[in-house]
């Protein structure tokens, strides 16, 4: 063999293991989403480009206040905050959230609640009253987008399986000026 085959052999098996191990961190360490609309403003404003970690999320589980996306249908994926785990009871009086009948703090969204022109944020609802059951069903969340008025989440599309939650997204890396880590 010649020394410039030779060569070209070695580049292609480099090449060839860079496609399998960037394969490999997509399918199942991390993965990128664009926000799409409005729903998760302000925390997130639309086209940000996040990071989904897999892997941290598969191995922890759901925790109440994490940005997850899910499969929303087959061809959706829709990015929400997971306010309800398996087994709680969700309710909203006064603009308030209750978890299980205790009042919870959602920190996120103080600031916008202030700049709020026509309160409230977030209307009266039981989840009895936007799914028909009193607790979220074992295996499922509940998931709210922090733009209350618009989002389109679990008070439409009842609870989401927490198999289709495909991982948290916690870090904007686009635009570059907009970098940082979501609370």
């Amino acid at each position: 063999m010649t020394k410039e085959r030779k060569e070209f052999f070695e580049w292609l098996k480099a090449i060839a293991l860079a496609v399998i191990i960037a394969v490999i961190i997509r399918q199942f360490l991390f993965s990128t989403v664009v926000v799409d609309g409005e729903s998760m403003l302000p925390a997130l404003n639309p086209f940000d480009r996040m990071i989904v970690n897999k892997a941290g999320f598969s191995l922890s589980g759901p925790e109440r206040f994490q940005i997850v996306v899910f499969h929303a249908s087959q061809d959706e994926d829709y990015i929400k905050r997971i306010i309800g785990l398996p087994g709680d009871s969700i309710e909203y009086k006064r603009d308030q959230l209750y978890i299980n009948g205790r009042p919870a703090a959602e920190p996120y969204l103080e600031e916008y609640k202030k700049r709020l022109i026509d309160p409230p944020l977030t209307e009266n609802f039981s989840l009895e009253e936007v799914t028909g059951r009193k607790r979220v069903p074992e295996g499922h969340v509940f998931v709210m987008g922090d733009n209350r008025r618009i989002s389109k989440d679990s008070r439409h599309i009842g609870t989401v399986p927490v198999a289709e939650i495909l991982g948290e997204a916690k870090i904007v890396y686009w635009p570059l000026p907009d970098m940082r880590i979501v609370k």
